[in-house]
């Protein structure tokens, strides 16, 4: 197994030389996948890896995707009521996923998020955008839905940081329990 730092470092390098001609896609979609229990783990070394790749002549753009789903649920007009909701039954799971996967997915709410986020960088000399707290996504969507719908969109490099395993080239497994994916067209460094 392949340590976290090894496979930062490699990721480093697949950015600095770009796509290979191989891949379904050029755009510059990278993936550092990490086992699920690594994930506090990837957290606190996630600014050190910040700075490095600053030092290596980045201009880094953080992207949580836990903030801007916590900012959307907050921003819902209907976010009081399924707070009041989810305190007469508390252990309605399903109900409660429900109710926060339809505010999260509204009018395409995340995918908009990040659609801004890769649009304001576009132009910029050196810009990368690091999408980090892909977890957050469960049990709403997982990314490599988000990734299809970005195709021919993303300019810049983006890493998105993934706790999940490898399960081929192009295939994987979100948090290590959901169905193995293969439809990611995006560089796989690590699990």
């Amino acid at each position: 197994m392949s340590s976290l730092k090894a496979d930062f470092n490699e990721l480093r390098e697949r950015i600095r030389h770009g796509r290979e001609i191989g891949h379904a896609s050029f755009e510059p979609i990278y993936y550092l996948v990490f086992a699920p229990d690594q994930i506090l783990a990837v957290k606190r070394q996630t600014p050190a890896w910040i700075a490095k790749l600053r030092q290596d002549g980045w201009s880094v753009h953080a992207f949580s995707i836990a903030e801007h789903l916590w900012a959307l649920l907050k921003e819902d007009p209907l976010w009081s009521l399924c707070v009041m909701q989810d305190k007469t039954a508390p252990m309605d799971w399903p109900r409660t996923n429900k109710s926060l996967a339809d505010i999260l997915m509204a009018q395409g709410g995340l995918l908009k998020r990040l659609k801004d986020a890769l649009q304001a960088l576009e132009g910029r000399q050196n810009a990368l955008l690091l999408v980090s707290d892909l977890e957050a996504l469960h049990p709403f969507l997982r990314i490599g839905a988000i990734e299809s719908q970005l195709l021919g969109k993303i300019q810049v490099p983006t890493i998105f940081l993934y706790p999940g395993i490898r399960t081929g080239r192009t295939r994987l497994k979100f948090l290590g329990f959901y169905p193995e994916d293969g439809n990611y067209r995006s560089v796989h460094v690590g699990g």
